[in-house]
């Protein structure tokens, strides 16, 4: 078709679309693309002007909303018509309706007619996925593509043999995705398996050979035991004592560093008025979420942010037939969609992550978890603070806290404990220059960097802290602030140390892994931090193996005899006794300082309890080392909704979830003055 009309950006491909003559070889199914009528008999003008026309003729749009959709456009690499779906405004079927009148092609149901699967080898999975289609039948020397986005099928042109043309039909969102899973899904889930750098990842372990040197060097600790006994126990206090001195050293920096540091000064030249927001992808992994699917969608669906430019990933197992009965049961926003992650080894969160990463459409990749109730302003403040800070500051990190901190005492301690890392001592680790192991959830990171470093390790049960390694080995910052998203709370023994054996043997993989090449590992972190990471990894894990040992101290102050007393002069007993006391009030006073905020002051009646708690941390740790040696890259599954959370945060948060709303310039330069103020 030439109507002798220019070529715009947004009608361009449209010129080689018509099929009326359909070609060779293409069956019943194909022959129905023929054009039903020609998309310039809409009124001069754009693409989105003809559109526009289509969709206010029918009354499916005022004039307003078009217009303050059109505003959008000029800052956003969407069509007006996805805007106005995504704002809630038209429905998809609306949509592709105008847009099937515009480019005078059928609508197509790609269940019911599916892709030829012959055809996906004709454009490669990332071209395809970024221009959401899938090449679904030939006609003559045509490639007919099934594609949501018309305007973005130019994409896919410099992939075609010369002499090929591309003829589009439409289809929905969802099912697009359904093809494309089907069609490249085998290939992406093994390119996410294998994602992160070969030496940086722990994928290369062997459970049978590492179990069998863990044995030997037991056998041989045993034999040092009974063949020297005094050089065993001389040799066990030492350390004991020098991990306790290093960690309390560690925490007491720390929380030095909290006190007296600022939050670093606005980096000259960067005034962000935010007239431009990004667009910013969260990735929800879910896995048996029967509980909590529609509990999230509500709390993601208040998140203060222009729907257009939000963009949010659900992770779903191909085989969780639980979520993805409670998530069809859910009516989800136009922003929020669920992506199947395909079968495969391991199956962790981070392989879901490094998959979904495939589909993501922001410059800024977030994660949040399945319980996750994050505050409403956290995405526009997360966005504000990147426009602030230096380009080498990769990563955002938000503080975590729990809405369930009441339900009993484990929940109590939990939620004071959370307040000490994330208001207190990862500050105080940023501050200190040494390496921000991240949390699993409310990490925001710039996707060119994170796809830069390999982005997540799919072997390693705690890729949040091995990516945090890994980001500032390659000279990235990451930067703790001041926005908070509430969790459950594990409130039961039996899943608590479940969960923190996950975390302890995560942190050892993660350190075993970096010291295959200490040298290296030295030079890309300089001295401090390398000896910083010995103390927040190393001596973290090592700490609650050894501290029953340091406990074995009090057994003199009801004066009986220790094995080390033919070792060590009676007059080193008191200083060892004073700086055991001291420790335990640094713990408490990290706990009172954490416990700053109004919802967490009436937690510090339990700080005084922190030392008992972590003796659950003993159990968590021996099974961790187990696990390290034989089921290494085994995700103990954390079950959420189980401990009154869901019924908290809805009884504590009436709020409902926003309406669709118009962004235009002015109103995002009130916010940013406000936000500044």
């Amino acid at each position: 078709m030439n109507t002798g009309k220019p070529e715009t950006e947004g009608n361009r491909a449209s010129h080689a679309w018509d099929v009326s003559g359909s070609g060779q070889g293409v069956g019943a199914a194909a022959s129905s693309v023929a054009v039903q009528c020609d998309p310039y008999d809409t009124p001069p003008g754009t693409f989105d002007d003809r559109l526009a026309a289509i969709l206010v003729g029918r009354g499916l749009a005022t004039v307003a909303q078009v217009n303050d959709a059109r505003a959008a456009t000029r800052t956003l690499a969407l069509p007006l018509g996805r805007i106005l779906q995504a704002r809630d405004l038209i429905s998809e079927a609306e949509l592709l309706s105008a847009l099937s009148q515009l480019y005078g092609t059928a609508i197509v149901d790609l269940h019911s007619d599916a892709p030829d699967p012959a055809l996906a080898g004709s454009v490669p999975a990332e071209r395809a996925i970024g221009a959401e289609a899938i090449p679904w039948r030939r006609a003559g020397s045509a490639l007919v593509v099934a594609t949501a986005r018309p305007d973005l099928l130019t994409q896919l042109e410099q992939d075609l043999p010369p002499g090929m043309r591309l003829l589009p039909v439409l289809a929905s969102r969802e099912k697009i995705a359904s093809a494309q899973h089907d069609a490249y899904g085998a290939k992406l889930a093994r390119e996410a398996e294998g994602r992160a750098p070969e030496e940086h990842s722990c994928r290369v372990w062997n459970p049978r050979s590492l179990a069998g040197r863990a044995y030997l060097v037991a056998m041989l600790l045993a034999a040092l035991a009974v063949l020297q006994p005094g050089v065993a126990i001389v040799g066990a206090m030492g350390l004991a004592i020098l991990v306790y001195a290093a960690n309390l050293t560690l925490k007491l920096l720390s929380l030095g560093a909290t006190l007296i540091g600022k939050r670093p000064p606005r980096p000259e030249g960067a005034a962000p008025t935010l007239l431009r927001l990004p667009v910013v992808t969260v990735l929800v992994p879910l896995y048996r979420e029967a509980e909590i699917a529609s509990h999230l969608v509500r709390r993601l669906a208040r998140l203060d942010y222009p729907p257009e430019r939000l963009d949010v990933i659900l992770c779903v197992e191909e085989d969780d037939a639980i979520t993805s009965a409670a998530l069809a049961a859910t009516h989800l926003p136009p922003h929020i969609r669920a992506i199947r992650v395909p079968p495969g080894t391991p199956r962790t969160k981070p392989r879901a992550l490094n998959y979904a990463l495939n589909y993501a459409r922001g410059t800024i990749i977030g994660i949040y978890d399945a319980e996750d109730r994050p505050d409403p302003d956290q995405i526009t403040r997360i966005v504000h603070r990147f426009a602030e800070v230096a380009p080498n500051v990769a990563c955002l990190q938000g503080q975590l806290d729990y809405h369930n901190s009441t339900h009993n005492w484990i929940a109590r301690m939990f939620t004071v404990e959370y307040a000490s890392w994330f208001r207190v001592l990862l500050p105080g680790v940023q501050r200190l220059g040494l390496v921000v192991p991240l949390g699993g959830t409310t990490l925001f990171l710039r996707r060119e960097v994170l796809e830069a470093v390999g982005g997540w390790d799919a072997h390693n049960v705690t890729e949040d802290a091995e990516l945090g390694l890994r980001l500032a080995r390659a000279g990235h910052r990451t930067e703790i602030v001041e926005t908070t998203t509430f969790e459950e709370a594990n409130a039961a023994i039996r899943p608590w140390i479940r969960q923190r054996s996950r975390w302890l043997k995560g942190y050892l993989v993660t350190w075993a892994t970096a010291m295959r090449r200490p040298v290296s590992l030295w030079r890309d972190l300089g001295t401090w931090r390398f000896l910083g990471l010995q103390v927040q990894i190393l001596s973290a894990v090592l700490g609650f193996f050894l501290a029953p040992l340091l406990w074995s101290f009090g057994i003199k102050l009801f004066g009986l005899s220790h094995p080390l007393d033919p070792y060590m002069p009676p007059a080193w007993y008191p200083p060892l006794f004073a700086t055991m006391l001291f420790g335990t009030g640094v713990t408490f006073l990290v706990a009172l300082v954490g416990c700053r905020a109004p919802h967490l002051r009436r937690q510090r009646v339990f700080a005084p309890l922190m030392e008992f708690y972590y003796i659950l941390g003993i159990a968590a740790a021996w099974r961790a080392v187990f696990e390290t040696l034989f089921r290494p890259f085994f995700w103990a599954k954390t079950e959420h909704g189980q401990f009154g959370g869901n019924a908290e945060i809805e009884a504590g948060d009436t709020s409902q979830p926003r309406p669709p709303q118009s962004f235009s310039a002015s109103s995002l330069s009130r916010t940013t003055k406000a936000m500044d103020r």
